[in-house]
């Protein structure tokens, strides 16, 4: 199984590149997908199950735009909700490892410097504690955070999702990748002894500033 995320910088109908995005993400054929700064215009016919974070209000926001897309080929089961359904959703989902709810976010509607990024990791947080604690889970997308590296972070925040990861019994599968900021975590138990293969794209940033990230596990 598959998971794979990526920030992909907002397209819209103007950008030239939605076709060659599409492609790549076709060529990585991940089994869960969750795209962050995206827009409902990046689909991919009847292949996946599509679920979009809430519109966004504010007025520069695009047609379409989406903060959080969650495409996967597992039927869902339940819908989870979050402290902010425009930046973060919550699917869990009939996978062949098992139920597994997966939670995609942006955490930090303008990056990690910002006071407001402290205030929406806390909440998110509180989500984590709620939802791991009973269901196998994901947190996927773009965590404006970089573990492994001063690429781009903060102690504080880092600490306090080094804190969380460690408290619910998650790995961050994506942790040591350079450079990175978009992340997949899982639940120990529901990835086991299971090999892992991690994929990356994107590395010179020309269709988006962020690289994608995938781990296959087998």
């Amino acid at each position: 199984m598959k998971i794979a995320t990526w920030n992909i910088e907002r397209p819209n109908k103007a950008t030239k590149h939605n076709q060659t995005i599409i492609d790549c993400l076709r060529k990585i054929n991940a089994d869960i997908l969750i795209l962050t700064e995206t827009n409902e215009i990046i689909t991919f016919g009847d292949s996946y199950n599509y679920f979009h974070s809430s519109k966004l209000e504010e007025t520069y926001y695009k047609d379409g735009e989406r903060k959080v897309s969650i495409y996967s080929k597992f039927s869902s089961i339940q819908n989870f909700e979050t402290f902010r359904n425009d930046t973060s959703i919550c699917v869990k989902f009939n996978t062949p490892l098992g139920y597994l709810a997966v939670y995609g976010t942006v955490i930090g509607i303008h990056g990690n410097r910002r006071e407001s990024f402290i205030a929406d990791l806390d909440k998110q947080l509180a989500d984590f504690d709620k939802i791991a604690e009973t269901e196998n889970f994901c947190i996927a997308g773009d965590l404006n955070m970089s573990f492994s590296d001063n690429y781009y972070f903060t102690k504080e925040g880092r600490e306090k999702l080094n804190t969380s990861f460690e408290k619910l019994n998650l790995v961050n599968l994506t942790a040591n990748i350079p450079e990175n900021i978009d992340h997949i975590i899982l639940t120990k138990a529901f990835v086991g002894d299971r090999k892992r293969n991690i994929e990356t794209w994107n590395l010179d940033k020309k269709l988006s500033d962020h690289i994608g990230v995938a781990v296959e596990i087998t």
